[in-house]
């Protein structure tokens, strides 16, 4: 008996597999016609984030949007006919290495609105670096309390990112605005765990994301 989660999978649809065709394995599904409207994305359709049961969960550090070892799908139009559907996923095998292996969790959204976390290459830009200069003496202190005051972990989509490391979109395409498509904290309610205490985000190009092409999605995790 398998505890992996089963996905939206029409008839004909090819199951996501890796680069040495192991199957991969569901982390999340979104209906978009289940969130509250967010600029930018959706309004109706089901995305589908994919990775691979290994030890760094199909995540290619050097190649961040090389989609061998995680897969990102989206289907425009959902049939709501079970016949339309694959329901056996017996050929799946137990996973070992999943954030979230023997977890099955429901997705809820609530719209909020939240300003830039430090961790976010995006706050000295947004911030000023004339704020930081005005303010030099203090800037670990400010740090510290905006840390505090405004909490950047936690599940999420749109807004800004969290890491525990740093934000690796600077080095990887210069000039290239990333949107945040998915974030999923470790979470001790409900047995997600990144490695150590670590965290998952998902990014996909502005431009991309109006031509509705996931195609070179930026997948990255990082941990303590």
């Amino acid at each position: 008996m398998t505890h992996q989660l089963e996905p939206y999978l029409p008839k004909g649809s090819e199951y996501p597999k890796d680069a040495q065709g192991n199957p991969l394995f569901l982390l999340a599904q979104i209906n978009f016609e289940e969130v509250p409207c967010l600029a930018g994305f959706p309004q109706t359709g089901i995305l589908q984030f994919y990775i691979a049961d290994n030890g760094l969960y199909g995540a290619d550090f050097d190649n961040p949007t090389q989609q061998e070892g995680f897969r990102v799908v989206y289907f425009p139009a959902i049939s709501q006919s079970e016949e339309d559907l694959v329901t056996d996923f017996s050929f799946l095998p137990e996973p070992e290495y999943l954030p979230l292996s023997g977890c099955r969790c429901s997705l809820q959204f609530e719209k909020k609105m939240a300003p830039v976390g430090l961790s976010d290459y995006q706050f000295c830009e947004l911030f000023g670096e004339e704020f930081f200069e005005n303010f030099a003496s203090k800037k670990l202190d400010i740090f510290e309390e905006y840390v505090k005051n405004f909490p950047e972990d936690g599940h999420r989509m749109g807004g800004y990112a969290y890491f525990t490391q740093e934000d690796p979109r600077p080095q990887i395409v210069e000039g290239e605005k990333y949107i945040l498509l998915l974030q999923i904290d470790t979470d001790n309610a409900v047995d997600i765990l990144w490695g150590d205490s670590g965290v998952g985000n998902f990014f996909i190009k502005e431009a991309d994301f109006e031509k509705l092409d996931f195609s070179g999605v930026l997948y990255n995790w990082d941990c303590h």
